[in-house]
């Protein structure tokens, strides 16, 4: 889920509201500290701004100051924001309401995105128009032939549906590349491409299919459910829209600087107590706004610089940024709104999900914190000065009413109110809630600006839902899905094992530069039914290939994120890329522990089918046990790849521990039991032979 208006807001209020705030003034020394460190806030800005463009393509978009045309665009974002909100409780049939959320969404695509990073932002070019008109006419078709279409032709495609189709088509192929960049769309026209050609003589014989005309391809793309207008689209209007719009409104009123103060007043004192901010404020946000890339941007413009200052370097406040924003994308209870697409994939409850990722988010988080905290300590890097920070009583004073929103998501959603209405009533019951004191009210004006901001943010996922329709379009034509899963499991030879590594693979260069969302529905259309062969659960096969497509922004070599860590803190971006791996290595383990053991999924399928939608608790003592063991193996991992617990340890018992902590994590008691007796042997022995930390060693 972009978040860009919501990351510029938050960045200013780094900079600039935190400043302005009297009751929590102690933050404003800081911040301008940190400001005085690395050039004045405008320069800061404008150096976070372009490195968010040289990583990010969507934050490339025009900025007309003035005019009719501005206000032409903002009146469509807010009618735009409004149509989902009203489609919200007066539905339309699915496959109207998706051709105007991608037809008049691409056609806003147009206007606000450039064609490359050297046309104008200052005007909209008159090819653009003609871009918008050719936007909108595919909408303009379907809405005006929608009956004929599904009673007399029963979805199969005249010449005239095809011309729309392939209009439409060349459209989001466009559209996508100017917000997302090139990846899908190349991704997607080579799946395009596939149907004309996969029945000719060259073609393996695995990939060969029945011959395809004009009428099956782009009738399958446009005029069903199963092409641009698939499940990804139709998630994308039903609930991602509406739980973007809810971030826009949360950071019209101050979320942003909340969970930023909130971060400072709880960690920033502690030992390397900046870095645990990054950690706590970016999962926070990330968890949101599920934009790896804006939320590495936004926050790490504030942390990055706080890092550096008391002692870490360059590389590894880069690294911990990339890590922890990452993260948000699998921390309950929104995950980027990446739960809500999985739920409407598999078929599973929302609150079975955000269960399910529960620990493990906690374990990925609670990694890179163990190796922030023992690197501070083997460094002896301090916290910030305590009378420099907010106090936890100020900081929910001025804003802490603005939590209950969350607050009263989550219990929406736990009483199964249906997805779109628990995003609509929070997003009023936010206007409300802000009302409370003066730091956080919502106006008129803000109220409107959030709704325009919540449609410019939707463009990219839209976008990409869109493009990746493309995908699913063909993959549900033809054999490619088939012939993909097939593949991994034949290489994968009957082993689980080996059939997971090539998964995890799989699913990371299918998600190697791409956003969350796209990401995971790819790899759950390619990879994740390569897993049910071996009685995986549903819910389990899913979140694997989950992760591993999420983790992709930080595995080297493409690992944006990373990248865009390494431009704000100015280390390495390889190196960077590599610490970041490290610090995540938690999650690169995680997945794989559950999938042996479902139990640290708070799941039980013992003797349900691999598609079940219900799952009963495992037995208390068994979640007790698997939390407790694999808690103390993050944390011992953490301290063998840091080299330190309360002393320096030698690359031997690093080894050793490292052995004990994974034995731990893995969900079993024999190997628990194992696992535990190694890691207190060491423990007990480092403390007693603990020396001083050896400060002039590089961090």
């Amino acid at each position: 889920m972009n978040s860009q208006v919501m990351d510029q807001s938050s960045t200013s209020a780094q900079t600039s509201d935190i400043r302005s705030d009297n009751k929590l003034g102690s933050t404003a020394h800081l911040s301008e500290q940190s400001d005085s460190a690395n050039g004045s806030a405008t320069d800061t800005e404008a150096h976070n701004k372009a490195i968010l463009e040289k990583y990010d393509r969507e934050s490339i978009t025009r900025n007309i100051t003035q005019g009719p045309v501005k206000y032409f665009i903002a009146i469509v974002c807010i009618l735009y924001s409004i149509f989902h909100l009203y489609i919200t409780f007066n539905p339309m049939p699915a496959l109207l309401q998706r051709s105007v959320h991608v037809g008049v969404g691409f056609a806003l695509i147009f206007l606000i995105f450039p064609a490359s990073k050297t046309s104008s932002r200052k005007k909209v070019a008159w090819y653009d128009w003609i871009w918008f008109l050719l936007s909108l006419s595919g909408m303009a078709y379907l809405i005006y032939e929608y009956q004929d279409i599904v009673t007399s032709r029963g979805g199969m495609a005249n010449q005239t549906d095809i011309i729309f189709s392939i209009i439409t088509v060349i459209c989001v192929l466009e559209g996508s590349r100017r917000i997302t960049g090139w990846i899908l769309p190349i991704l997607a026209s080579i799946f395009l491409a596939y149907p004309f050609v996969s029945h000719l003589d060259f073609m393996p014989e695995r990939l060969l299919t029945r011959p395809y005309d004009m009428g099956d391809i782009f009738g399958q793309l446009f005029l069903k459910t199963e092409g641009l207008y698939s499940v990804a689209i139709g998630a994308s209007v039903t609930f991602i829209f509406l739980f973007i719009l809810f971030g826009a409104f949360l950071a019209r009123s101050g979320m942003g600087q909340l969970f930023n103060d909130l971060a400072l007043a709880l960690a920033g004192d502690k030992k390397g107590g900046p870095a645990k901010v990054a950690v706590i404020s970016s999962g926070f946000m990330g968890s949101i706004n599920g934009s790896a890339l804006s939320n590495v941007v936004s926050t790490g413009a504030f942390t990055i610089p706080l890092m550096k200052k008391v002692g870490y370097k360059k590389d590894f406040a880069g690294a911990v940024e990339a890590s922890a924003s990452v993260g948000g994308q699998i921390l309950p209870p929104i995950m980027g709104a990446s739960a809500f697409i999985m739920a409407e994939t598999t078929g599973l409850p929302y609150s079975t999900i955000a269960l399910a990722a529960l620990l493990p988010a906690v374990l990925y988080y609670l990694g890179v914190i163990a190796q922030v905290h023992f690197r501070a300590g083997r460094r002896d890097l301090k916290g910030i000065a305590k009378e420099n920070l907010p106090a936890v009583k100020e900081v929910l004073k001025a804003r802490g009413h603005m939590l209950l929103p969350i607050v009263f998501l989550i219990y929406l959603l736990i009483k199964n109110v249906p997805v779109g209405y628990a995003a609509a009533y929070t997003i009023g019951f936010t206007v409300a809630i802000s009302m409370i004191r003066k730091e956080t009210r919502m106006g008129v004006a803000d109220i409107l600006g959030a709704l325009e901001d919540g449609a410019r943010q939707s463009l990219a996922v839209m976008a990409a839902c869109a493009v990746v329709g493309v995908i699913i379009g063909v993959v549900s034509l033809t054999s490619f899905g088939t012939v993909m899963t097939s593949s991994i499991v034949t290489l994968g030879a009957g082993s689980l094992f080996l059939t997971l590594i090539l998964t995890m693979l799989a699913s990371m260069v299918l998600g190697m530069g791409l956003p969350s969302i796209p990401a995971y529905i790819i790899t759950a259309t390619m990879a994740a039914p390569a897993l049910a062969g071996f009685d995986i659960p549903i819910l389990s096969a899913h979140m694997f290939v989950f992760y591993f497509g999420i983790f992709a922004n930080i595995t080297p070599p493409v690992c944006l994120a990373a990248f865009a860590g390494a431009g704000i803190s100015g280390g390495d971006p390889m190196k960077t890329g590599f610490l970041s791996l490290k610090l995540a290595l938690a999650g690169f383990i995680v997945p794989f522990m559950f999938i042996y053991s479902p139990t640290m999924l708070m799941i039980d399928p013992t003797g349900l089918a691999v598609t079940a939608k219900d799952f009963p608790l495992p037995p208390i003592l068994d979640i007790v046990t698997v939390v407790l063991t694999s808690v103390t193996g993050v944390i011992a991992l953490g301290a063998a790849l840091e080299g330190y617990f309360r002393g320096a340890m030698n690359p031997l018992i690093r080894g050793v521990l490292a052995v004990g902590a994974l034995l731990l994590i893995y969900p079993e008691l024999t190997t628990g039991l194992i696992g535990g007796i190694i890691v207190l042997i060491i423990a007990v022995w480092n403390i007693k032979t603990a020396e001083k930390p050896t400060p002039t060693l590089t961090v």
